[in-house]
């Protein structure tokens, strides 16, 4: 093959020396799927280029408007996906709604591959009489309302009764009753919204039920937190001890987190009276407020929520009493006809996130609330992926998301190498999606420009001894960088 003096022909020559075209990835997403499958992506392929659009000027998805405000050190990623931004092959854009000021199919003309890693923006509904009473808001509207997320900034929760009833047994159901029950000098050096703080200040909320449908051993928090919510000053845990009845034995088997956690919740509800008195009397003499107290309740379905007398407002829950066939993870609760009313002037849900389609153009498993795909390889959209919430379902830590994405990351990458991805067209990326955007009137936001954001927040909460004063008003942060 190889021609005068054993040199490759010409042809040859110069198509083996020109540079491969570069594959270049859209990331639809800023939270911690998005940055994971870029990072994954950047760090496996050397020539690959990864734009990520995010929706909001500012990025980082759950991890700065979902992760408590008392778990600054679970905000640590952030420094991770900042060094991933600041990679010359990656760019991100903000102030960019895929669905609405650029298509699914116009981002797949100007890039090879495109992943969805939008997460889950809405929660799932109660679906029962009076859940839209006022009084009763869904966790994730609270969570966005403490942590600053620009579309939950007017939620003004009504915090004027003495008990709240969180439905679910998950992480997010303990963040929320830790929040209302934290004293306030632990929530003032957190980066927590100015007005909701001021709002807990004249918080009359001093008991917190948090209710499931199942039994102890089906609830899906975990020991740190529950550990969090035994410890939280001047508030004491009221577990029922019939509750746990015979649950030693049932969990000498279960994996080991499983049995910490049980322990752990047996102990607490064993505890003598006497240490809760004097833990009491302690706090008395120290000059603090009546001890708050929290609670778990188990084997009750909500059935209604209950109306005020001028049916204004929520004043209570009817729940239905369960029993469980089967055991573990699998087991079902089964109304057994019984019915038990609570009175509580403030109901929060906790059942679980659930992911929207994003574009007509994308197919979307309504029943599930997933992007259909395996791997992450979106069925019948070849190029098309998601990773994440939207991908698996709203489950997991950031851990699992991260694994995850780099699951779907991996199949990228293997179809890049295999060829699955056409690569020989080079694509315009972000070139061709500007003048889409400037076409609509949208503005995109730099990383360059978050950085200001993010600098005239950390100023702020310096004045205050925060970490930060998180700007809740998406015009004034557009305002702070001149669009």
């Amino acid at each position: 093959m190889a021609g005068a003096g054993g040199r490759a022909p010409l042809g040859l020559r110069r198509w083996l020396s020109s540079p491969a075209p570069a594959p270049r990835v859209c990331v639809v997403g800023s939270g911690p799927a998005g940055f994971y499958t870029a990072q994954h992506i950047l760090k496996h392929h050397g020539g690959a280029l990864v734009d990520i659009y995010e929706k909001l000027p500012v990025p980082f998805g759950l991890v700065r408007f979902g992760v408590a405000p008392d778990h600054p050190e679970v905000k640590n990623v952030i420094n991770t996906f900042t060094q991933t931004a600041h990679s010359e092959r990656c760019a991100y854009y903000g102030n960019v709604t895929v669905g609405r000021d650029v298509t699914v199919p116009e981002l797949q003309q100007a890039y090879h591959a495109v992943v969805l890693s939008y997460g889950a923006e809405d929660n799932r509904v109660l679906g029962i009489p009076g859940e839209n009473l006022p009084g009763v808001y869904s966790a994730r509207a609270f969570v966005g309302w403490y942590n600053g997320l620009p579309e939950n900034r007017d939620l003004k929760p009504d915090l004027s009764c003495e008990t709240a009833l969180i439905l679910g047994h998950g992480n997010v159901a303990l963040d929320v009753a830790r929040i209302l029950l934290s004293p306030l000098q632990l929530l003032r050096k957190t980066d927590i919204t100015d007005s909701s703080l001021a709002a807990l200040a004249c918080s009359k909320v001093k008991r917190v039920w948090l209710v499931g449908r199942r039994g102890p051993l089906q609830v899906a928090f975990t020991i740190k937190e529950l550990r969090e919510m035994i410890n939280l000053p001047g508030t004491r845990a009221v577990l029922d001890p019939a509750d746990f009845t015979g649950l030693e034995s049932a969990v000498k088997d279960a994996p080991r987190p499983r049995r910490r956690l049980t322990d752990l919740m047996i102990k607490t509800a064993l505890e003598k009276p006497v240490e809760m008195q004097a833990a009491a009397a302690g706090a008395a003499a120290a000059g603090a407020a009546a001890p708050r107290e929290w609670g778990l309740k188990f084997q009750r379905s909500p059935q209604e929520v209950l109306p005020s007398a001028d049916g204004r407002r929520a004043r209570g829950i009817r729940m239905a009493l369960t029993r469980l066939e089967g055991s573990g993870d699998s087991a079902k609760a089964i109304p057994t006809g019984d019915v038990e009313e609570l009175e509580c002037g403030l109901v929060l849900s906790s059942i679980g996130y659930r992911s929207l389609p994003l574009d007509p153009a994308v197919p979307f498993d309504s029943q599930r609330g997933v992007i259909p795909n395996s791997s992450g390889r979106v069925e019948g959209v070849p190029g098309l992926y998601c990773s994440g919430w939207v991908k698996r379902g709203p489950t997991g830590v950031i851990i699992t998301t991260m694994n995850d994405s780099f699951d779907t990351a991996q199949s990228v990458l293997e179809d890049l190498q295999g060829g699955v991805l056409d690569i020989s067209p080079s694509r315009e990326g972000f070139g061709l999606v500007e003048s889409i955007l400037h076409s609509r009137g949208v503005r995109p936001v730099s990383f360059s420009d978050w950085e200001k954001i993010d600098a005239a927040e950390v100023a702020r909460g310096k004045a205050a001894g925060k970490p930060r004063e998180k700007i809740v008003d998406p015009v004034e942060m557009l305002q702070i960088i001149g669009h």
